[in-house]
């Protein structure tokens, strides 16, 4: 075993090596919250708006009170107690007592209201049907946990064994491909590695009742989670079993290189959690990701049971030239690839901006190609001992379905495509804005300038990342810097727009947000879109495309037709008389407006 300078040493290597999508994917785990929970801590809004029984009137500008104070003759002060009643009143009305219940695990799930929760949403959307409250609480809480848990269970559980998949590979291969993101699902191992996490979080769960022995056994289990990444199609008892061996006499020894980081994370806790997220993080996982590989030779060496399960070779040691040429001659000779030179200015737009203008029947041709180019790209890689090697990993990748090899991020999009991507899009932005607020809240708002179930600005945002961007789709780690970039400078020039051309009417406001930019932007706001641009780019979008093709042509034209025609009538309608309110515009000048309009009611 070699000595914990040594360990950081090497895990400083990699780290160097991989920089950005090392910290890429402890920035995600900790977003996420597979691990580094509290690394992202310091975006959170410092004064929830919506929390507050009386967030409006907190929210409204002091001397325009002062103002309406002054000029008239109604006790404002007065009115804000009567609003604060009657939500009392509302609150007290639909209150059940499993939400005055706080303690208990349980209740840790459910009860969660004042901070808005999946359950209020699910709550208030089935009393609206039922009508009993008693039943909803019951329907609610079922399926509430049922959404979380599966979340939990597939998505969130899964994400450490992916990471620390590319970790180990990282720290050999100059090179990381963005398909070994989803070699669990190459290898169909998806369902069995959730299985064995499952079982890992009841185990280590039952052992913190007892406080001492989950301390214990958190080092028990330390090595199940690259155990999996190394051989996902290891059974779960096996997989604790061969942890417990491998870490017996080893369980201090781990204690001490965690321990060993305390002073990073003081410093973490001193730069309010930057250190953390551009450093810390990452180097504590390529540090324990070469103390599991002196771990696993050792346990090898001593012939512990299940050892030989770990058998991966080629994440410890680059193979053979001549093996590699051996393996992937044949796909090397049945790839071919064509050079297509743009010829005049349409080809030259067209190729830049990823855009089918003809809509033309040799574009499968030119898909086609581009699949290969990248396939060709791939391979060279892997032969030349850059990457991974695929075809020599241990469990055999099966033969991929249709449904996944068709959907190709490198192609171009035709225009009918993409009008009905931005209306999606549009939804989809709309869709979440409205659940966040309901999550907040609890109250359903028309969220948007409009009145329509759309939010241009995520629609704008999606095709102009798609066309903008097109060149970089083959980088994904600059494509992802590139999208924050161009959501960031949209979101900020819209809220600038929409504010100069409605009298100081603001739709967002993340004051109090880490790093914003007068409210304009956040950090927080901007990883959200450059995920989500990241899954448009390489997974949405072709998958929407892919459908749209399928199609009849003229069913298409019109529904875009139609789509177009309602939204401009939206849009000249909204212009006018913009969507306002609580939950909508509840920000700074709005708020005068909103005073007005109850003064006016009461004269």
């Amino acid at each position: 075993m070699r000595s914990r300078k040594e360990l950081k040493k090497s895990g400083l290597k990699s780290l160097k090596k991989h920089y950005l999508i090392f910290v890429l994917l402890c920035v995600i785990a900790s977003f996420i919250g597979s691990e580094f929970n509290n690394s992202l801590s310091i975006t959170k809004i410092e004064k929830s708006f919506f929390n507050n029984d009386n967030a409006i009137i907190k929210k409204v500008n002091n001397d325009a009170v002062k103002k309406i104070k002054k000029d008239t003759n109604i006790d404002i002060d007065n009115k804000i107690n009567e609003v604060k009643s009657k939500r009392n009143k509302i609150k007290k009305k639909y209150s059940n007592k499993i939400f005055e219940n706080k303690r208990g695990v349980f209740a840790s799930i459910v009860n969660i209201i004042d901070e808005g929760s999946l359950y209020l949403t699910i709550f208030f959307a089935i009393k609206s049907i039922v009508g009993v409250a008693s039943i909803s609480s019951i329907i609610s809480v079922i399926l509430s946990f049922i959404i979380y848990f599966s979340f939990w269970l597939f998505f969130v559980n899964i994400f450490k064994i992916i990471s620390r998949r590319i970790f180990l590979e990282g720290r050999i291969y100059k090179k990381i491909a963005i398909k070994d993101s989803l070699f669990l699902v190459r290898v169909k191992k998806w369902f069995n590695s959730a299985k064995v996490m499952l079982r890992l979080f009841i185990y280590q769960f039952l052992w913190d009742l007892t406080i001492i022995g989950g301390i214990i056994k958190r080092y028990s289990y330390f090595m199940v989670p690259y155990i999996i990444a190394e051989n996902p199609g290891i059974k779960s008892k096996d997989a604790i079993k061969l942890s417990r061996d491998m870490m017996y006499g080893h369980k201090f020894e781990c204690f001490v290189l965690e321990l060993s980081f305390m002073g990073w994370k003081i410093l973490g806790v001193l730069t309010f959690g930057l250190l953390d997220i551009f450093f810390t993080n990452s180097y504590q996982v390529t540090t324990f990701s070469e103390y599991y590989c002196d771990l696993r030779k050792i346990s090898k060496e001593k012939n512990i049971k299940n050892a030989d399960l770990l058998s991966d070779k080629y994440l410890y040691e680059i193979a053979d030239s001549k093996v590699l040429t051996d393996t992937y001659y044949k796909d090397l000779e049945g790839i071919n690839v064509k050079t297509n030179k743009p010829k005049n200015i349409k080809d030259r737009i067209e190729d830049f901006f990823g855009i089918n203008l003809s809509n033309s029947e040799k574009e499968y041709e030119y898909e086609k190609n581009k699949v290969n180019e990248l396939k060709l790209k791939n391979i060279e890689a892997e032969v030349k001992g850059l990457s991974y090697p695929s075809k020599l990993y241990i469990i055999p990748e099966k033969k991929k379905r249709k449904r996944f090899e068709v959907v190709n991020y490198l192609r171009r999009y035709n225009i009918t495509s993409l009008i009905l991507m931005f209306f999606i899009f549009s939804f989809v932005g709309w869709f979440w804005e409205v659940l966040l607020h309901l999550l907040e809240s609890g109250n359903f708002v028309n969220r948007g300038v409009m009145y329509g179930p759309w939010l241009p600005i995520y629609g704008t945002g999606g095709v102009i990342v798609l066309i903008l961007l097109n060149k970089l789709r083959e980088k994904p780690l600059i494509e992802f810097l590139s999208i924050i970039v161009v959501c960031g400078i949209i979101e900020y020039f819209t809220s600038y727009f929409l504010e100069i051309t409605h009298n100081g009417v603001r739709w967002w406001d993340y004051s109090g947000y880490f790093i914003n930019i007068n409210g304009r932007i956040c950090a927080e706001g901007l990883l959200v879109f450059g995920l989500g641009g990241i899954a448009v780019v390489y997974f949405i979008a072709p998958f929407i495309d892919n459908i749209i093709k399928k199609l009849n042509k003229n069913v298409i034209a019109i529904i875009s037709i139609i789509l177009i025609t309602i939204f401009m009538v939206d849009k000249i309608y909204s212009s006018k008389y913009p969507n306002i309110g609580e939950g909508i515009t509840s920000y700074k000048i709005v708020n005068k407006i909103l005073i007005d309009s109850i003064i006016k009611k009461d004269m």
